[in-house]
């Protein structure tokens, strides 16, 4: 794609990496056949073809057009930022960064109206801080009713008990988990679940409390320095365990670990954290990596529901794991039923199920008639935002795979490391 920038546009960081991404485009169009709202809406727009000329146009508009900017900020809303696009690209474009790169210029420009603000503001207050959304999620419980459909939806009425977590120091192998922010709040049981099971291989985990957020939240919510801030701070409470020897960093939610494998990039401007940054990048591993190059013949299994896999958008399409979940399931001995257009989002996007409820409600529906089409016992995925906005429907039981694998190992023999109470 042709662009006209001059030479003094090129000065700027974030417009030479613009008119890097740009260049890369072909206009060819394949994107659109693999992205979720241009399917359900079929305008040109809303899809990355049409949403990458809108910001090219943004961004070589020197009048700084309001017009522009309004158009461009409704259809860069209604983006996912799911990255099929990406999978289906045959040249490479990295339409993310372009995206990070255009949603920062509107805000820069032009601010949203007070009642967006505001929604956008709560969201990032109310989820970042795993204790303040632990209370907000109990009061919501409580008053249950007078709760917006749209945030009732989200809160399940008791999350599975997150049962006993074993003391992972015992162990010669140690690997740090991020805890997440809401997680603990909606599936306490999930990393619990992740501890009793890497226990069973010889695998400890280290907690590391001050680590908080991995900023994806703030990031893609266009707060981009605050939530850059939250990852120098994590960088800050992993790094000690890092010099000691940490084997990894687990992560039980494919967007949080999506955003820690991008810390390298994001930070690699920052000469105080730039290679520490690249070093965490490194050592972050969705759960799936760690269990698959593991002796999973020492887990022994009891029962094997029949399952269908939801593979979250981060996985599959950031992370490039699609299909490793199910091909460890699948060694397990789980039965999986087949899930027609596994690609698509299933709409939950981070915050998008709350500021576009319409468009998320559409393709949750449409996800849940896909998983459902094989009649499973249970639907699991690998993120707890995915998680939440399946289970909201009141259909199929949505639960974090580990949680399933955990429940259907056979009872710890005495010489297993005893469990201490816990979550």
């Amino acid at each position: 794609m042709q662009t006209h920038f001059t030479e003094e546009d090129l000065k700027q960081p974030h417009i030479r990496e613009a008119d890097r991404v740009l260049r890369t485009c072909v206009h060819c169009g394949f994107c659109n056949a693999t992205c979720p709202t241009y399917l359900l809406l079929g305008d040109e727009r809303d899809g990355p073809r049409g949403r990458i000329y809108l910001m090219k146009e943004l961004l070589e508009d020197r009048d700084q057009s309001a017009d522009i900017t309004a158009e461009t900020r409704l259809h860069l809303d209604r983006c996912l930022t799911c990255r099929n696009c990406e999978t289906t690209c045959p040249s490479g474009v990295e339409y993310h960064k372009l995206l990070d790169i255009g949603r920062a210029e509107i805000e820069r420009r032009v601010p949203r109206e007070p009642a967006d603000r505001a929604l956008r503001f709560g969201l990032r207050k109310a989820l970042v801080h795993p204790a303040r959304f632990k209370a907000l999620l109990r009061m919501g419980q409580v008053f249950r009713p007078l709760v917006p459909g749209t945030l009732r939806d989200k809160m399940p009425p008791a999350p599975v008990d997150a049962g006993t977590r074993p003391a992972g120091g015992r162990h010669a192998r140690q690997m740090l988990i991020l805890e997440g922010c809401v997680q603990p709040g909606l599936s306490p049981n999930t990393n619990a679940a992740t501890a009793r099971v890497l226990d069973r291989l010889g695998i400890g985990l280290t907690p590391a409390p001050e680590a908080g957020c991995c900023g994806a939240i703030d990031y893609h919510l266009n707060a981009q320095e605050a939530g850059r801030a939250r990852m120098r701070t994590n960088i800050d409470a992993w790094w000690p365990h890092v010099e000691a020897g940490c084997e990894a960093i687990v992560q039980t939610a494919s967007g949080c670990g999506a955003m820690v494998k991008e810390y390298g990039e994001v930070l690699a401007d920052d000469p105080d954290y730039a290679e520490k940054a690249e070093r965490i990048s490194a050592l972050a591993k969705d759960l799936v990596e760690i269990l698959r190059d593991e002796d999973l013949e020492r887990l022994t299994l009891r029962e094997h529901k029949r399952l269908a896999f939801h593979c979250p958008c981060t996985l599959q399409h950031a992370q490039k794991l699609g299909g490793s979940v199910d091909a460890l399931l699948a060694r397990l001995g789980f039965p999986l039923t087949p899930v027609q257009d596994a690609h698509l989002c299933c709409g939950s996007a981070g915050t998008y199920s709350v500021t576009q409820p319409e468009l998320a409600t559409q393709l949750r529906d449409n996800k849940l008639d896909a998983l459902e089409a094989g009649d499973p016992e249970v639907i699991v995925t690998a993120n707890i935002g995915c998680q939440t906005h399946l289970a909201g429907a009141g259909r199929t039981p949505v639960r974090h795979w580990i949680e399933i694998v955990d429940e259907a190992l056979s009872p710890a023999t005495s010489n297993e490391p005893r469990a201490v109470s816990g979550s």
